[in-house]
């Protein structure tokens, strides 16, 4: 089998799940901008689920990530007791299913469609920023108290960055990232001493959604938290992960159709009133606010420079490490962390 040959592995997938029920036609509603693809399933008696393949990483950790996105589905309270799509379960463990031959290794993991409201203006007004900031603060409390009800994971900000310094010493690793390694090196020196300056150890840790794009989530009329259906990008961390990808929504700009990753969005005064309402909710740290510029520079590491080729199709990931290494990491230090505090109180 090729290993284009998704809907058939898709069809492979489900008979392991369900053989009482056939499949009638698989649709492919991949966003074609990662390396997941998605599909809508028609079974044969009309009723529809969402399958997700993915051949990134290790089997072991595409499992552990449902299973605590499904602890989390299942543990979060009123009014965000369905904002996450629940995965199919069987024999009482989140269903998942492993496609291997010759040099194809893929898997699979079937939803419950989602129902989905209002998505939000490509561009917010004050007062929608308000709001939105206030949500977030809200379902972020919410995480933290359904966090306590979930399994551990394996990954933390250290092990993720020790693991790119590994591949850094390889010869794939020098090779693909020729001319930057003492870059890449310093940057991620910097990030561990910051870490450990902060004491990041001792923040509140729960589930985060790194990159809330305006389309992967829908809101009610009167902008509350309705549905996030995209798993794509999602880890158990600080709530600090989540701001730039707020900061973005927020941003003057809109929402973009261009993928980009510019620290600017962090700095802008229409953040500062996302972070103000927030901050009334669930307030922040001064170590949480300095902890911002070291989230971005996580994010650009291990997601820009370290999965690139993983999650973005490789147009996008020749511009975005071209940009991280021109235009990210230059731009770091004009971070003014003292500007937040100040629009904090802190």
């Amino acid at each position: 089998m090729r290993l284009k040959d998704y809907p058939e592995i898709i069809r492979k997938a489900w008979a392991g799940f369900d053989n009482s029920i056939g499949v009638k036609f698989v649709e492919d509603i991949s966003a074609k901008v990662s390396t997941n693809h998605v599909f809508r399933v028609t079974l044969d008696n009309d009723d529809i689920v969402v399958a997700k393949l993915s051949y990134f990483g290790k089997y072991e950790h595409f499992k552990e990530d449902h299973r605590i996105i499904q602890a989390l589905a299942n543990n979060l309270l009123y009014p965000f007791e369905n904002v996450l799509a629940r995965s199919l379960v069987k024999n009482n463990q989140v269903y998942t299913y492993r496609y291997q031959e010759d040099f194809v290794d893929t898997w699979v993991v079937f939803y419950n469609p989602i129902r989905a409201m209002n998505r939000l203006p490509k561009r917010l007004n004050d007062e929608q920023i308000k709001k939105l900031g206030n949500e977030t603060a809200k379902f972020h409390l919410a995480c933290l108290r359904a966090g306590k009800s979930i399994p551990k994971s394996s990954k933390n900000l250290r092990t993720d960055i020790q693991h790119l310094l590994e591949i850094l010493d390889t010869d794939t690793g020098q090779y693909e990232h020729r001319g930057y390694i003492q870059l890449l090196r310093k940057q991620c020196d910097i990030f561990m001493k910051n870490i450990q300056r902060l004491n990041v150890s001792s923040f509140d840790k729960m589930p985060v959604f790194v990159d809330w794009n305006i389309g992967n989530f829908s809101v009610t009329d009167d902008l509350k938290l309705y549905s996030r259906w995209d798993y794509d990008w999602f880890r158990v961390s600080s709530r600090i992960m989540d701001f730039y990808f707020f900061a973005r929504v927020c941003s003057n700009v809109g929402d973009r159709t261009v993928f980009s990753y510019l620290l600017g969005p962090l700095m802008e005064d229409r953040f500062m009133i996302f972070l103000k309402e927030y901050h009334q909710v669930y307030p922040l740290t001064v170590n949480e606010v300095r902890f911002m510029k070291e989230a971005y520079r996580f994010f650009i590491l291990n997601y820009v420079i370290k999965y690139g080729k993983y999650f973005f199709h490789r147009s996008y990931c020749t511009k975005l490490q071209k940009e991280a290494y021109e235009l990210y990491f230059p731009s770091i230090e004009g971070f003014d962390e003292d500007k937040i505090l100040r629009a904090l109180n802190l």
